[in-house]
């Protein structure tokens, strides 16, 4: 019945900037630009890492992320081959984990890194 997450939306503060980060740093390909011209929605964009769709949407004015703990979704995930590599890759960019990789038992490692309107996204190897 159910397949998969199909897409994960993010609304940033600056939608070249975000593209960019996630193309440059992260890998994900640009799948679609499309113009919506309303005021409030200006745009949207597809981009495509493996089977996985970011969604970033322009809007008008966004207001800033709340960083308080509350109920909703909190980060997304992205799978690594090697932390190692990963995070040497990133830090050869300018990017830190703010948080440091850490054993969560059964052999995985998680660490987290943040896009450039803070928003969480947990590196995971499995």
């Amino acid at each position: 019945m159910f397949k998969r997450i199909d897409h994960v939306e993010i609304a940033p503060s600056d939608l070249e900037r975000s593209i960019a980060f996630y193309r440059e740093f992260l890998g994900f390909e640009m799948k679609e630009r499309i113009q919506i011209g309303s005021p409030v929605l200006k745009q949207v964009v597809y981009l495509g890492l493996g089977d996985t769709t970011l969604e970033l949407l322009d809007y008008a004015d966004p207001a800033p992320p709340d960083f308080s703990i509350r109920v909703g979704y909190r980060l997304m995930a992205l799978e690594v081959d090697s932390m190692e590599d990963s995070l040497a890759f990133l830090a050869e960019r300018g990017i830190e984990p703010s948080q440091p990789p850490m054993d969560v038992g059964g052999g995985s490692l998680r660490a987290e890194i943040m896009d450039p309107d803070g928003l969480s996204i947990e590196l995971r190897q499995w």
